[in-house]
């Protein structure tokens, strides 16, 4: 049987090394857990032993006496009073869009926790990937961001398909919303092999329901903000709606779900969360936006860029990269732009600065009670061929010779099509694009020279086939 452990509180201090305890009962649960559950059982030899040790973390690093942060106008707006700043919970907030968020939240006056296994950082140690940027762990990146502003992010970690702990998490920090991040967030990844295909259906959907149901049991009024995908719609030959489409049908007319198109094991995952949801809110009276976002690129914002210790992922390999990054990546060291096929794959982006703005926003203007809101959370849209045009003429400012070859897609898609998105909901409610500029591509493309040492050249290439992907477990690392 599952249980979560009871341990105090503990409270970080300002030096990193150094740890102190206050009385107060918390909840966390076992990380162990995760990373040994059979539906992953992904673990090297080398290291399953050490990975197999129970041991359990500091569900809290509230400081004792801190003062109350004053709210911004956006929760002043919302109901909230000064004395009592809105709760946020961030689950998955150790990850490249949570992190970024979490700060964001805690800086604008929000009270907020993370929730997060560190799965993430497991995947790299599996598959031989690190980030860009060198990050460090969870507990030194809390501890700096108390030491540098004085506000407290509380923190969890565990299993969100472990109930038991995420109940506890719930009944602790009893959020007003929760930002659900928490997913295994890569197509590549879930076409690597049936094991990681199943674990990201596995971990996503049952995830996203036990967050469905914790609501319901212990949080009823909490806002759920979900971080959906894009990628759900596919690529019809006809304009994309935000969430929704009105048909008519031998005479007859309704407004449905738009129609979904999946193009992996990942974005399916999400299709069945946005499902799972839609039906909750009938059924349940809860709350919620699905944000289909775009593709994030960037890796600073105001809160990251405060120190080095701060800094957040910076992916460019072939599993979890995404093209802008990688892109600037390879410009760096001199490598060919990799453009997967006829390079015609057109899809929104958006600024990291924009995902944290406009996770903000939907928190500050909650959806109703029984209202499953759809909000297509991107900026611009670009084709791949598009993008390396782009980056070859930053790269030429900068005096990088910047060259693009053509290398056979990996992935069962459309290279060339139709693609026209809606995305007005944000604007309405306020969003201010950062657009994709010159002097952005100059920033990223400076930071990825800065950075280009840790470049392992290996992991540029793509390295899954969505054809090619088998039962038998593997790795992807060269």
């Amino acid at each position: 049987m599952k249980m979560a452990h009871l341990i105090t509180n503990c409270t970080f201090s300002a030096s990193p090394a150094v740890k102190t305890f206050s009385g107060s009962p918390s909840y966390c649960c076992n990380v162990g857990k995760l990373q040994n559950s059979k539906s992953l059982n992904l673990s090297l030899k080398s290291s399953s032993k050490r990975e197999k040790k129970s041991y359990v973390t500091c569900a809290s690093a509230a400081v004792q006496g801190q003062t109350q942060t004053p709210l911004t106008g956006s929760q002043e707006a919302s109901g909230h009073s000064s004395s009592k700043p809105k709760k946020v919970m961030v689950i998955g907030g150790d990850g490249y869009c949570g992190w970024a968020t979490a700060l964001h939240l805690s800086n604008k006056g929000y009270e907020v926790a993370i929730v997060d296994n560190l799965v993430r950082r497991l995947f790299d140690h599996q598959l031989g990937l690190d980030s860009l940027t060198p990050i460090t762990s969870i507990q030194n990146r809390i501890r700096r961001w108390k030491s540098l502003t004085g506000k407290t992010i509380q923190l969890f970690i565990g299993d969100i398909c472990d109930f038991d702990f995420l109940s506890e998490a719930f009944k602790s920090f009893e959020p007003d919303a929760a930002v659900h991040f928490g997913e295994q967030r890569s197509a590549p990844y879930s076409m690597i092999d049936r094991s990681r295909a199943v674990y990201t259906q596995h971990n996503n959907v049952i995830g996203t329901l036990n967050v469905l149901f914790a609501i319901k049991e212990y949080s009823e009024e909490c806002h759920l903000v979900k971080l959906g995908t894009m990628g759900e719609y596919g690529t019809p030959n006809i304009d994309i709606e935000e969430g929704f489409i009105t048909i008519t049908h031998n005479g007859r007319t309704d407004t449905l779900p738009y129609p979904k198109q999946a193009s992996s094991f990942y974005h399916l995952s999400k299709v069945h969360d946005s499902h799972n949801i839609a039906f909750t809110c009938k059924a349940w009276g809860i709350r919620a936006t699905d944000l289909n976002q775009g593709v994030v690129y960037g890796v600073r914002t105001d809160e990251t860029a405060m120190d080095e210790e701060l800094s957040n992922r910076f992916d460019y390999d072939g599993v979890f990269g995404t093209a802008l990054n990688r892109f600037c990546v390879q410009a760096a060291v001199g490598h060919p732009l990799t453009v997967y096929g006829k390079g015609g794959q057109t899809r929104g982006y958006l600024d990291i600065r924009d995902t944290v703005q406009c996770v903000e926003l939907a928190i500050a203007n909650p959806a109703k009670p029984g209202e499953f809101r759809v909000f297509n959370q991107f900026t611009e849209q670009f084709s791949v061929n598009d993008l390396a045009k782009l980056v070859t003429a930053a790269g030429a400012k900068l005096g990088l010779d910047v060259h693009t070859k053509s290398v056979p897609n990996p992935r069962v898609e459309a290279e060339e099509h139709y693609y026209n998105a809606k995305h007005t909901k944000l604007i309405e409610l306020g969003l201010v694009p950062h657009l994709l500029s010159d002097s952005l591509l100059d920033s990223l493309l400076n930071f990825a020279v800065q950075y280009k040492d840790r470049v392992d050249t290996a992991q540029i290439m793509p390295s899954v086939s969505w054809k090619k992907m088998g039962a038998k477990l593997r790795t992807v690392s060269v």
